[in-house]
């Protein structure tokens, strides 16, 4: 028990180790120093155009590797190595962006998208790691307690991060470029102390019939057709990933692009940054208690509050004019957002045969970041044609109807019972 506890916590670590990416970075200083420092663009629908093309872009070749990655996972035994390669591949990534100039928005977005792509590939073998790590009966609160810790992790440095930035001189930094050059390197740093657990203390699951990495890459296609035979074979997975695509793209355009909608409507920087603050710290209980909320109701009905809770927060945002405002969206959000996003790992896994968790989670993420591809440039493009970037964030709206609307169809007992078969 104290071992597979272990495991458990390490697992959940690291959550807490990559979080701080998608906050100070993805969520937070990018989309501010993009947009006022690093951008040349002299329009902000402009510079929103731009940030949302290169969250497409890391979506695009993270999606279409994907699948290929976990089927070689799966038939290699290299889950957890793989899950570090990439892990590693986003750390130096991050760090890097502390040394690109003023100007050099080129270059900012180069290591800016190896480090998304670093961030959403590691994810995928993070995630494949649930089965063997919590038992079945467990999952829901595991999951949650991963994006649990991330919310607190994240928020932690965040805020030492925020505060290098608003009072630069107290850390003896020179400025705030520089502090927020510098907090490109703390998430570095934090992220790959944090993944240390993992390394140590996560046993590397195995596989009958080990084949080998070279073997399995020479593999990977032909057992990538057979994954895709599966999921059609199992048509309760495949109605939940059309299901997740959907609303989980409205979810990523809502964490990637609010600072962004929030600067193009011009409210100061420290306001929005609060925000994120405020929506890490919520969330950390907020997730946990949302974990214990489906076990009342069941994680599918828990999953569609959810969607219609961000479908109303797309409504109330683009009726936002004051930064009080914005604060009231934030706490919306946070009530929301960790449990949604660990709720629908939970119940994937539980659809899905374990012993080919990294293959179908593969496609999990292919999908999640295939959804990516269409909402940061959807609510750009509408701004960008409208002039007004409200009616950019209503459109999101679209993603959270049709992605509730096929979700209700999905079948969980049975898709648990076909996943048994395999």
């Amino acid at each position: 028990m104290f071992k597979k506890n272990k495991e458990i916590i390490s697992w959940s670590l690291y959550d807490w180790a990559n979080s701080t990416f998608s906050t100070t970075v993805m969520a937070g200083f990018f989309p501010i120093f993009f947009k006022q420092y690093w951008s040349t663009a002299s329009e902000v629908t402009i510079s929103t155009w731009y940030l949302g093309l290169a969250n497409s872009m890391a979506s695009i070749i993270v999606a279409s590797l994907a699948p290929f990655l976990g089927a070689i996972a799966d038939k290699a035994s290299v889950k957890k190595k793989l899950l570090i390669l990439f892990a590693y591949i986003g750390v130096i990534s991050t760090g890097s962006l502390s040394m690109v100039s003023q100007g050099q928005w080129k270059i900012a977005i180069i290591f800016y998208v190896a480090a998304s792509i670093g961030f959403m590939s590691a994810n995928i073998f993070y995630d494949s790691l649930l089965p063997s790590v919590a038992p079945k009966e467990k999952r829901e609160f595991v999951s949650s307690l991963g994006y649990a810790l991330g919310y607190i992790g994240g928020a932690i440095l965040f805020l030492i991060n925020v505060t290098m930035y608003l009072n630069p001189q107290f850390y003896g930094i020179t400025d705030a470029p520089t502090a927020i050059k510098l907090s490109f390197l703390t998430v570095a740093i934090w992220w790959a102390v944090f993944s240390i657990p993992v390394i140590i203390f996560i046993k590397e699951p195995t596989v009958q019939n080990d084949i080998g990495v070279l073997r399995s890459i020479k593999m990977g296609m032909s057992q990538l057709i057979t994954t895709i035979q599966s999921i059609r074979e199992l048509k309760i997975v495949t109605s939940f990933l059309i299901a997740y695509w959907l609303y989980i793209d409205g979810v990523d355009t809502m964490i990637r692009m609010s600072v962004d909608y929030g600067t193009s409507l011009g409210f100061s920087s420290s306001s929005l940054i609060t925000a994120l603050l405020m929506v890490q710290f919520i969330a950390f209980p907020a997730t946990l208690v949302y974990g214990w909320f489906a076990g009342k109701i069941g994680v599918k009905r828990a999953i569609l509050v959810g969607i219609i809770g961000y479908a109303l927060i797309s409504v109330l945002g683009s009726m936002v004019s004051k930064e009080w405002h914005f604060y009231v969206l934030a706490v919306f959000i946070a009530c929301f957002q960790g449990g949604i996003q660990a709720l629908s790992r939970s119940l994937y896994s539980r659809i899905i045969p374990e012993s080919r968790s990294a293959e179908f989670f593969g496609f999990y993420n292919m999908f999640g970041k295939f959804a990516a591809i269409v909402g940061p440039p959807l609510m750009g493009y509408v701004g960008l044609i409208t002039g007004n970037p409200r009616y950019g964030i209503l459109s999101i709206i679209i993603l959270f109807i049709l992605g509730g609307y096929f979700l209700m169809k999905v079948d969980v007992e049975e898709g648990e019972r076909l996943a048994s078969k395999y």
